[in-house]
């Protein structure tokens, strides 16, 4: 794909003519970028849009008319990607938990902690919305960082997660973190405590708030990468990666639809209207897949949840096709599972 693709380019299909589609594309695009503020976009062909088969079926599932939805994905084995939406911030809500892991991961390799390091998990104390800066929090019971890990990415435990931001410093230094690995559209701006607390502020599917957000692009680079090992140290990545195979979040949303043979380990994320989900799906034919997708709107989070599982098993089977293409020969029974 050379371009990402627009969410509710969608809605143009089956309305006549590709002129006419590529009208209520650029009148879309206008508008929505007048609505969320967002930079104005160089107008698209229709061809160059929808260049395969694959990625209109990702633009038909990531449809936004109900509230814009980002998709962002890698075959790490080929190197072949595709994006809707995927240069524009959404909510991270949870997922940025996988960064703050990362951060406090690197300070274990630099002999700043190590992970029998012990710390307080940050109970949330009761405060009025916006009543301060940052919502008070009282400290727990002290967890080694290792499970503070676990329990932080597996069943994305608030509490452990403040514990390990607090640790690293606070959320300036997952950024710089982040920047460090060239990963400029990311940024964490509150203690989870605070964002929980103060959730609901704008629609996401509607406003682009850059506080506590990411676009897909860059949370794919950066799950990429770790896969890969180009951030963390083998037995820090082995830590992480450990983790999110173990999540217990999000049973409806990235691995819903998989063949049982297909091994999946993910970050989940849920705020106000608004759920996503970030992980690597390995096949059993080695092939692994790095996905990151935010849905907003739907109406419902079981119907963003359906979306997300819907996109997910769309691109695992997309990729798969295409491997199939290219090696006439495979006979792996892979692609008939479900």
């Amino acid at each position: 794909m050379k371009r990402p693709v627009t969410a509710l380019l969608a809605l143009v299909l089956g309305f006549g003519g590709a002129s006419a589609a590529l009208a209520q594309t650029q009148d879309f695009e206008a508008a929505f970028d007048r609505a969320l503020g967002t930079e104005l976009r160089a107008p698209q062909t229709f061809e160059a849009v929808y260049e395969t088969s694959f990625e209109r079926r990702i633009a038909q599932l990531a449809d936004g008319s109900r509230g814009r939805i980002g998709v962002a994905a890698i075959d790490l084995t080929t190197g072949e990607r595709i994006g809707v939406l995927d240069d524009q911030l959404f909510p991270m809500a949870s997922t940025s938990k996988v960064a703050v892991a990362a951060t406090f991961l690197e300070m274990v390799e630099q002999g700043k902690y190590s992970l029998t390091s012990e710390f307080p998990l940050l109970l949330p104390v009761a405060s009025a919305r916006f009543s301060s800066p940052v919502a008070p929090v009282r400290a727990g019971e002290y967890m080694p960082a290792s499970q503070l890990i676990e329990i932080m990415i597996s069943r994305s435990s608030n509490p452990a997660t403040d514990a390990l931001l607090a640790a690293v410093g606070g959320p300036a230094k997952v950024n710089d973190w982040m920047r460090r690995h060239g990963f400029k559209e990311f940024s964490i701006n509150r203690d989870i405590a605070t964002l929980v607390r103060d959730d609901g502020e704008f629609n996401p599917a509607s406003h682009i708030d850059k506080r506590d957000a990411a676009t897909p692009r860059a949370m794919l680079e950066f799950l990429a990468g770790l896969y890969q090992g180009k951030f963390l140290k083998p037995e820090s990545r082995r830590v992480l990666l450990d983790a999110m195979s173990k999540t217990r979040t999000g049973k409806r949303r990235i691995p819903a639809l998989m063949p049982e043979f297909v091994e999946v380990s993910h970050k989940t994320g849920s705020l106000n209207n608004t759920s996503s989900d970030i992980g690597i799906i390995e096949g059993p034919d080695g092939r692994a897949i790095a996905v990151a997708i935010y849905v907003t709107g739907q109406g419902t989070r079981a119907a963003r949840e359906d979306r997300i599982a819907s996109i997910a098993r769309a691109l695992y089977d997309g990729f798969a096709e295409r491997a199939k293409r290219r090696q006439p020969n495979w006979t792996s029974a892979e692609h008939t599972g479900g």
